[in-house]
């Protein structure tokens, strides 16, 4: 394990760098991803086309076309920005897809009786979702959300292929392409990395999950 050990500094780096995109991609995902399950469920009807469409389209593309087309399709279009940039970008649209679709499961669990007595006290349909949807959806949808989450911290690690440098996974190319290190315990490290983003990550879904499951 000499090139984890030599090159621990490194490493360190790396982890950073895969935790930063991480909590990056988890705000940025979860909040479109909100926005997304509220055009779903929405009353106005090119909303819920909106929603939909969007859904269909980037939940069945796999990640790597998405990076491929953010990468290098919207430069040929005029849109310009940094590989960093454009590697979030594409995870962060990627996985909001994914937390629409376990959000409105949620929502769609939540007694329509509650969204009747919103109306009923006059509270319009933003203020019925903020204020009496959401805040059940989000703890009946804590496991299926923390599974795309979960997911998605994996999914972090394709980035590097795209010139997302400095992250966990340019760490495994500059050690073994550059320098000339046995794969083998490089990819350990690398993997050892990553569990120390999922493992702590998971816990933290399993407390919140048997929390919310006592307020339900």
């Amino acid at each position: 394990m000499d090139a984890v050990t030599e090159n621990f500094d490194l490493f360190l780096s790396g982890y950073w760098t895969s935790l930063k995109i991480c909590l990056i991609a988890l705000i940025g995902s979860l909040v479109i991803g909100t926005i997304i399950a509220a055009f779903r469920v929405s009353p106005v009807a090119p909303l819920r086309w909106a929603g939909t469409t969007y859904v269909t389209m980037v939940r069945n593309a796999p990640l790597t076309v998405l990076l491929f087309f953010f990468a290098f399709g919207l430069p040929e279009i005029g849109i310009r920005g940094s590989y960093w940039l454009f590697g979030i970008s594409a995870l962060i649209i990627y996985t909001s897809a994914f937390v629409c679709e376990a959000l409105r499961a949620g929502i769609n669990s939540v007694s329509s009786g509650q969204a009747e007595a919103a109306r009923a006290i006059g509270l319009p349909f933003v203020a019925t979702l903020r204020e009496v949807i959401l805040p059940q959806a989000f703890r009946t949808s804590v496991p299926p959300l923390g599974s795309v989450l979960i997911a998605m911290f994996k999914n972090s690690a394709v980035l590097g292929a795209f010139g997302v440098g400095g992250d966990l996974f340019s760490v495994s190319e500059t050690l073994t392409s550059a320098r000339g290190y046995a794969a083998t315990p490089v990819l350990v490290g690398v993997a050892v990395g990553y569990l120390l983003i999922t493992l702590p990550a998971g816990a933290f879904l399993a407390f919140l999950e048997r929390k919310t499951a006592i307020l339900r």
